[in-house]
C-alpha cells in the first residue's frame, strides 16, 4: 500500500531511499523482524554517524546518514507489506527523528565554530521546514485515502490498532507531544486554512519535500565530505526563511 494513491504522487526529493527501503522491507517480510526493530535500526545507523562526526570520519559519517535515511522509510514499508500498522511505529519513528536530529546538530556544533545559540536556531528551523513539509504531506494523504496512520491534528491520543498496546501508544503520544507539540502549533498559526482549501500543486509539494529529513541528512551529508561544515548551520538557519516562501505561494496560489 503506497502512502498516496498513483494520480496524487509527487517527485519527492527527500524520500530517494525508497527503492532501497521497499527491498529491504520486501526482505523482511516472511521474518520475524518487525517496523520497531527496523526503527531500532536507524536510531543506531543515527548515532554511529554522530560519533563518525565527532572523530572526523565524515564519509563514514555520510554513509550512515544516508543509511538512516533509508531505514526511516523501511519501517513504513515493513508495516505496509506486513499490513501491520501502528501508532506504536509512527510516534517510535518521530520521537526518534527528532531526538537524533538534535544530537546531530550538537556534534556539528562541537567539530565547527558555531554558537550555541545559532545551533539551536537552526536545529529549530529544520524541525519547523520538517513539520511544515509533514503537515502538506498528511493533508494530501488524509484527502485522497492514502496511508492515514499520521493525523493532520494530533490532538488526542488515538485508539491503539490490533497488536499493539494502549499503554506504549499513550507513553509515546506524549512524548511527540511535547517534542512535536510547539512546532504543530507554529505550523498552523502560519497556514490554518491548509486542510481546508485544495491541496498543494505537485510542483510545490516537490519544492517543499526539500524539507524532508531525508534531504536535510543528504545536504549534511554533502557539505561534511566536501569540506563544508562550518556552513551547515548557518545554512540551516538561512533555509529556513522559505518556509514563509512556501506558505505564501500556497496561499497566493488558490486566493
Amino acid at each position: 500500500m503506497s502512502k498516496l494513491p498513483q494520480a496524487h504522487k509527487f517527485i519527492d526529493l527527500s524520500d530517494y531511499g525508497r527503492p532501497i527501503a521497499r527491498r529491504i522491507a520486501n526482505r523482511l517480510k516472511s521474518t520475524n523482524y518487525t517496523p520497531v526493530h527496523v526503527t531500532l535500526a536507524f536510531i543506531v545507523s543515527g548515532l554511529i554517524a554522530v560519533f563518525c562526526i565527532i572523530i572526523g570520519l565524515y564519509w563514514t559519517a555520510a554513509f550512515f546518514l544516508i543509511l538512516k535515511s533509508i531505514l526511516d522509510a523501511a519501517d513504513g514499508e515493513l508495516a505496509r507489506v506486513k499490513e501491520t500498522p501502528s501508532y506504536t511505529g509512527r510516534f517510535l519513528d518521530s520521537v526518534a527523528d527528532i531526538l537524533l536530529n538534535a544530537i546531530i546538530f550538537g556534534a556539528i556544533w562541537y567539530i565547527t565554530d558555531a554558537t550555541i545559540w545559532l545551533t539551536i536556531v537552526a536545529f529549530f528551523g529544520i524541525q519547523l521546514q520538517g513539520t511544515l513539509y509533514n503537515y502538506y504531506y498528511v493533508i494530501l494523504r488524509n484527502k485522497f485515502d492514502g496511508d492515514t496512520t499520521s493525523r493532520i491534528f494530533e490532538t488526542k491520543t488515538p485508539t491503539a490498532l490490533p497488536g499493539e498496546k494502549q499503554s506504549h501508544v499513550n507513553i509515546l503520544f506524549r512524548l511527540y507531544k511535547i517534542l512535536y507539540g510547539g512546532f504543530d502549533k507554529i505550523i498552523y498559526v502560519l497556514d490554518p486554512r491548509a486542510a481546508y482549501e485544495k491541496v498543494c500543486p505537485n510542483w510545490l509539494m516537490t519544492s517543499i519535500s526539500t524539507f524532508g529529513l531525508g534531504f536535510q541528512l543528504l545536504l549534511i551529508a554533502v557539505l561534511l565530505v566536501s569540506g563544508l561544515k562550518e556552513i551547515i548551520i548557518p545554512f540551516f538557519v538561512g533555509y529556513s526563511l522559505m518556509i514563509f516562501v512556501f506558505i505564501v505561494i500556497r496561499k497566493l496560489w488558490y486566493k
